[in-house]
């Protein structure tokens, strides 16, 4: 038979069943001898849309976002969510022409969501981006208690976060005013510049040096939350503190001398501890923005009303008015040597 006849008999029979044997579904038709059989494509699978009554025994068959899952009935009814409603015959719902249910939703946390009908309990992801993806989809499926627990695990995590203790480093002077002025918060600043050395450093100053910065990441550890602290390690002095409050600075102890000695000058670096933890305590009557509240009877009290320029405007004195003035503490001692015998020195305040 010639391949026309071939065509002709296949074209009768299709017509013959009404038009349902298509060309698109027809076995490869031979073409003229010696060239390769023409192919033809599939077609295009078919979706409908309809009711699911399954038995509660049935496997149903999930197509979600390309992810595929295999469960029953029984266990999308165990909870009123909306896999219950597709599968009970009241929702219509999309399937293909094998069968699959199409469910137009990523599939990244579907078995979760599943494991979660199943068993009642389901471990959650520690990400929290994962966590927030888990909770929309329970809230897309309407599935409460997968939610609230992933609320819940959000949450904790969220409270862990806040207990740990971030300390920024300042990298311009902008950036440092900027920072301070906005935060609601009292500021403490340690500046520390190991490599400004002018001067050689004397015996202990290298060991004082690191205890300033020890005490600095205690106090941070000790008062998070309350209290912001930061680090400054571009400017010229080698060791100060600074206190702030309400946008501007109260305190500042300096902890770096110059020591003249026989034949040149050392630079000392103290550590006066008591100081620093004492002016660290007066900067938290600024927490919260209440230092305008505090009435300065009790400041008075502390003994830090007028060193804080609280006072009423009529007990300042002509320099000060109305202006805020800061307590400044300096520890600077000069060391001359002198005639006495080797070894002993005349030591000299300011």
């Amino acid at each position: 038979m010639s391949a026309e006849a071939t065509c002709c008999a296949l074209g009768e029979c299709g017509a013959g069943r009404g038009g349902a044997g298509s060309v698109s579904e027809r076995l490869p038709v031979s073409s003229a001898p010696g060239s390769a059989p023409a192919l033809v494509t599939a077609p295009p699978p078919s979706f409908e849309l309809k009711p699911l009554p399954f038995p509660s025994s049935k496997y149903v068959k999930l197509n979600v976002g390309g992810s595929l899952h295999y469960t029953t009935v029984q266990t999308l009814s165990k909870q009123d969510s909306l896999l219950k409603e597709m599968f009970s015959g009241s929702v219509e719902v999309l399937t293909d022409s094998e069968g699959w249910v199409l469910i137009d939703r990523s599939g990244k946390h579907f078995g979760t969501v599943l494991n979660f009908l199943r068993d009642g309990a389901v471990p959650l992801p520690d990400a929290p981006r994962e966590l927030q993806e888990v909770q929309a989809e329970a809230r897309h499926y309407r599935v409460p208690g997968l939610q609230e627990a992933c609320h819940t695990a959000l949450q904790q995590k969220s409270a862990g976060a806040d207990a740990v203790c971030r300390i920024p480093m300042i990298t311009s002077p902008k950036e440092e005013q900027k920072l301070i002025s906005s935060c609601s918060q009292p500021v403490v600043k340690l500046q520390h510049n190991r490599s400004n050395n002018k001067y050689s450093y004397t015996s202990n100053s290298d060991d004082n040096l690191l205890k300033n910065i020890e005490l600095f990441d205690k106090l941070g550890l000790r008062f998070n939350g309350r209290v912001l602290f930061i680090k400054d390690v571009l400017g010229d002095e080698i060791c100060c503190w600074s206190f702030y409050g309400e946008g501007r600075k109260i305190a500042e102890v300096c902890c770096t001398s110059i020591v003249y000695a026989t034949e040149k000058k050392q630079t000392k670096v103290e550590f006066p501890e008591a100081r620093i933890f004492e002016e660290t305590l007066n900067i938290l009557i600024y927490e919260g923005g209440r230092g305008g509240g505090v009435s300065s009877a009790v400041l008075e009290a502390g003994g830090v009303a007028s060193a804080l320029g609280l006072l009423p405007p009529e007990e300042e004195d002509e320099r000060g008015g109305r202006e805020k003035r800061v307590r400044r503490i300096h520890v600077r001692r000069h060391i001359m040597h002198d005639e006495r015998p080797h070894g002993q020195q005349a030591v000299f305040k300011d």
